[in-house]
């Protein structure tokens, strides 16, 4: 789906047919329920003509939205189902994500924590599914950023980020006991070869625990092993 297309936006058209409550002045006003021109339907509170507290819209493509509304955009708590299986639920600020809130992707992966318009931003959980691993920390307009921690079934990366790649000083922290402190450097690109690929590379300093040797459990050099799997994109409700 695209999420930039307007599949997903409600009809303010008031034409259509309506039962319920209304006004001294004939408007949509108390528990009422409306069958739209294009499809959608909606049941629930209205408000001077308007989407106006509890309510639940269900539109055409399959999607259904449950929550609250004000002045006929979703604004306060709210679950939104996409046709795909994804649902979002959390705060709502003029029709977008705004707040504290889930998404539960299509694919399995899970997203916890702070939404600002539409996108990840601020402190957040990210759960992938088919591996297991998790990111912990820091989010600005949908990308990791700044500081955070990747956990693993038997590691953890802890250090910097920025566009969802770890860059600068960081460390590996193994079940065992063994602390691997280091940075992770961008190689210098050929300034003649623009379709070249950046490598990040980890540079080891120290190991901080026990005596013995953890040479074993080093993780590899290049950022794949704690590159992310390709995070989902988030739809545009």
């Amino acid at each position: 789906m695209d999420s930039t297309s307007d599949e997903f936006k409600e009809s303010t058209n008031l034409v259509g047919n309506y039962q319920g409550e209304r006004n001294e002045a004939n408007e949509r006003h108390g528990q009422g329920e409306a069958k739209l021109p294009n499809g959608d339907m909606y049941k629930g509170e209205y408000a001077y003509g308007k989407r106006h507290g509890k309510g639940t819209y269900q539109f055409k493509n399959g999607a259904r939205y449950i929550g609250d509304y004000f002045e006929n955009k979703k604004h306060g708590q709210g679950i939104f189902y996409y046709p795909d299986g994804s649902k979002y639920e959390g705060s709502w600020l003029e029709d977008l994500k705004h707040g504290v809130g889930v998404y539960q992707y299509a694919n399995g992966d899970t997203y916890e924590g702070d939404w600002m318009r539409d996108m990840r931003h601020g402190k957040g959980t990210y759960l992938f599914q088919e591996s297991g691993s998790k990111y912990k920390g820091m989010w600005a307009n949908n990308n990791i950023e700044m500081t955070g921690e990747y956990i693993h079934s038997n590691f953890r990366f802890k250090g910097s980020f920025v566009n969802n790649k770890p860059k600068g000083p960081g460390k590996f922290v193994f079940d065992a006991g063994y602390e691997q402190h280091g940075e992770y450097r961008q190689d210098e690109q050929d300034e003649d070869d623009e379709d070249e690929v950046p490598v990040i590379r980890w540079i080891p300093k120290s190991i901080t625990g026990p005596t013995e040797s953890p040479e074993k459990e080093t993780p590899q050099k290049e950022t794949s092993e704690i590159s992310p799997p390709e995070l989902q994109k988030t739809e545009v409700a």
